[in-house]
């Protein structure tokens, strides 16, 4: 069999790219690629002679995994696979054929997409169909919308939008549909967006994200009444949100009425491939046109979706865009055209089932599961499961069910399923598990096998995973919700601390410490409230607990406050509330003791040297001229020594005074108060190995501490973390201050008592007389 060598080249070629841009492959000598090819942003100039095809895999390589660290596991993409090698290597064929004869191009384009078009048309049971191949999923619908003002407006291929305002057209969509999807139609088509018409869903019967029919008929008929065009009516099957959906035969019927287009579109149409396909789906094979988003049902990447379309005049779908005489543009479906025939009919059907069949069994476990709320339309044939934790069989805080027992738990559920969701998708990357906003439900987590599976590989032990981990989740998310409540009433027993109302927060809650100081202005106020919460925020992450401590949300509205996160059943929330008080009371008190005795010392230093002075001129006064001489002055204090009554002094740090040397040297002692023992905190009675605000063998959630009370939680306060007070002054805390003497000469005297480290101390030593040792002030520091 001849072989083109260009495409066994191209194949070859994106071999070897796979496996660099996947498997991180490196050139033979990292450190000068690394030199090579800098992480940069800013770009190199553009070599003269080019560069080879490895080393420009290699570059795209490392501007793929510029932002990685080193120390954090790579972030792979999506499992490729052998078919995604085959999608990837049709864009490559692509661009090789486009350069090929005309005759020979516009045989090999009219077989790929004829081809095409036959087997997605018997695969979803869309008899006499055509096919339009695009890339934004919108687009197909965007057509379809064009093909129909043609149809139904003669005169608007020579015209124009004039040929609207004898009657505007309508087009109709559900409430659930894609956010954003009819606004686009409304710009690409030049129409007001008074011809879009929203239609609410259900409200009394059936499922609330289904569209209501007969309020449908309604709208169509005043539309018509006043002289407006019914033109075109989108449908869901599988809306976004919760992949319910419309009563698609129905609405058909609805249509072929007023003569409007019916288009569909869902995940839900993957199913048609199956054959146990449920009934409301397969009405979808009698609409005039529906969108197929093969590339995540088969794990295809940079595949095109595909509209399917009955229309029997080429001419108007040629002027609608739906079809091309370029023949490049033709060749959009060559990459699925390889993928379908690399799976074949049993691996598409097998994929499918195998997503559907996941859905079914998170659905049968979910049930087993309290706490947990499904909200699924059909239990027999979904493929998307949504559920969210509720608040109905959660543990109770008073005696009866949480529902409606607090303002705003509504939001309150919905930052916990939140963080349910996120949880879940970073234990278990593999189920694919999102984040989805119902109007009714709330905030919800979704999983939709049909849309992740084949790109991450899903299994039914990852399954089985994903329901492990939520189990072990739900206790957390009932005692966090059960306490919430708790804290806030711990919290308001405390005046010094301030509760922070921040519904969006998935914890406990929030608490500010408010400093006492009332008479600080409002910006000093505000810095101070700021400077204390931040260093309360580090001491509790500094403690040995469980809990977590933050700041709250990036972008949240509070400031300045701390963010307790989520909490377990042993939890004693008054020990923890305690604990925070005194924290912020200790920093609040020694920031204002550091600010006291900033003061206090200024003052005290401008005391003394006012005392220094004036000892400094009764010592002259005393001693006379003659003795200030230094000669003269040595020799008449050795004949006749001189007694001074200037006595030394030492300044009292915490105390801020100047005090006299006398009561020191006369005791021969340090006078001053015995520290205080340390009061013994509840540490002391915590068990061995048990960590902090964690009660001994707790039980249900009626039991509370014995310190929860006003008073017990403030003496809780002061056992734990004892109050800073004014300590009495001692001599390790003074410093001495003498006045200057004039020159003496130094004799030998006897050693006096040893004294304690850190004393700093004018020693006054007496004379003897008839000849004996003089009085003497030596200074020492």
């Amino acid at each position: 069999m001849m072989v083109d060598p260009t495409l066994a080249e191209m194949g070859k070629n994106l071999n070897e790219a796979m496996k660099i841009l996947e498997d991180g492959g490196k050139a033979s000598d990292p450190d000068a690629d690394r030199r090579q090819f800098s992480r940069s942003s800013i770009p190199g100039p553009l070599q003269g002679d080019g560069q080879d095809v490895a080393s420009i895999l290699q570059l795209v390589q490392n501007l793929m995994h510029e932002d990685e660290e080193e120390d954090k596991p790579s972030h792979r993409m999506q499992n490729v696979g052998e078919q995604g090698h085959m999608a990837l290597l049709g864009h490559s064929l692509a661009a090789y054929i486009s350069v090929l004869d005309r005759e020979r191009l516009r045989k090999l384009i009219t077989r790929i997409a004829s081809d095409t078009t036959l087997w997605l048309c018997r695969l979803f049971r869309y008899e006499s169909g055509s096919a339009y191949y695009h890339e934004d999923d919108r687009e197909g619908l965007l057509k379809v919308c064009r093909l129909v003002i043609n149809t139904r407006y003669e005169d608007y291929s020579t015209e124009g939008y004039t040929v609207l305002n004898s009657r505007q057209p309508v087009i109709y969509q559900s409430a659930t549909c894609r956010p954003g999807l009819g606004q686009h139609l409304c710009s690409q088509l030049a129409l007001p967006l008074s011809s879009l018409c929203t239609v609410p869903c259900n409200t009394m019967f059936g499922s609330q994200h289904q569209m209501d029919i007969a309020l449908l008929d309604k709208l169509i008929r005043e539309d018509v009444e006043t002289g407006k065009l019914p033109l075109l009516l989108i449908a869901n099957a599988g809306t976004p949100g919760a992949g319910h959906t419309d009563k698609l035969g129905r609405l058909k019927e609805l249509c072929e009425q007023y003569g409007m287009w019916l288009h569909i579109e869902g995940v839900n149409l993957a199913t048609l491939a199956l054959w146990d396909v449920s009934s409301p789906v397969t009405a979808a094979t009698r609409s005039d046109s529906m969108t197929l988003t093969l590339g995540p049902w088969l794990g295809l990447p940079a595949v095109p979706a595909v509209t399917l379309y009955r229309h029997e005049d080429p001419a108007l779908s040629l002027a609608a865009g739906l079809t091309s005489s370029q023949p490049v543009e033709k060749l959009r479906a060559l990459p699925l055209w390889l993928s379908l025939q690399y799976l074949g009919h049993d691996g598409i059907v097998e994929k499918i089932r195998h997503a559907v069949e996941l859905s079914q069994q998170l659905l049968e476990k979910l049930k087993t599961l309290a706490s947990i709320k499904t909200s699924v339309e059909d239990e027999l044939n979904s493929p998307v499961v949504v559920f969210r934790f509720s608040q109905e069989t959660s543990a109770e805080s008073s005696g009866g069910s949480v529902e409606g027992y607090f303002a705003g738990e509504r939001e309150v559920l919905d930052s916990l399923n939140r963080w349910l969701c996120e949880q879940l998708a970073q234990l278990v990357p593999a189920s694919g598990v999102d984040i989805v906003e119902l109007e009714d439900e709330g905030t919800c987590v979704r999983f939709t096998p049909l849309m992740t599976a084949a790109a991450l590989g899903t299994q039914r032990c990852d399954v089985d995973l994903l329901v492990e981990r939520l189990t072990e989740l739900i206790p957390v998310l009932n005692c966090t919700l059960r306490l919430r409540l708790d804290f806030r009433e711990e919290v308001y027993r405390h005046s010094a601390l301030s509760y922070i109302e921040d519904l969006s927060w998935p914890g406990l809650g929030a608490v500010r410490y408010e400093p006492r100081v009332e008479e600080l202005t409002d910006s000093k106020r505000k810095l101070e409230v700021e400077k204390i919460n931040s260093e309360l925020l580090v001491k509790l992450g500094d403690l040995d607990a469980d809990l977590i401590f933050s700041t709250g949300l990036e972008f949240g509205p509070e400031k300045d406050c701390i963010f307790i996160g989520m909490a377990t059943e042993d939890l004693d929330v008054a020990e923890l509330v305690d604990t925070i008080a005194a924290l912020g009371r200790d920093i609040e008190e020694n920031g204002r003791l550091l600010e006291n005795m900033t003061e206090v010392v200024r003052k005290g230093i401008q005391e003394a040297e006012l005392q220094l002075q004036k000892d400094n001129q009764d010592k002259l006064m005393e001693e006379g001229v003659l003795r200030q001489i230094p000669l003269v002055g040595s020799v008449l204090n050795w004949f006749s020594p001189f007694q001074s009554t200037v006595k030394g002094r030492t300044f009292n740090l915490a105390a801020g005074s100047l005090d006299s040397t006398e009561p020191t040297y006369s005791m021969k002692a340090q006078t001053g108060g015995l520290a205080s023992p340390e009061t013994p905190t509840s540490s002391a009675k915590r068990l061995p190995g048990q960590r902090l605000f964690r009660r001994e063998g707790a039980g249900g959630s009626d039991s509370h501490s014995e310190t929860s009370s006003v008073g017990q939680a403030e003496d809780f306060s002061r056992e734990r973390f004892p109050q800073p007070t004014t300590p009495s002054p001692v001599p390790d805390e003074a410093v001495s201050v003498v006045p200057e003497s004039p020159e003496i000469p130094q004799v030998p005297a006897e050693p006096e008592p040893t004294q304690e480290k850190g004393e700093v101390g004018t020693q006054e030593k007496e004379r003897q007389p008839d000849g004996q040792d003089a009085p003497v002030e030596e200074t020492g520091r």
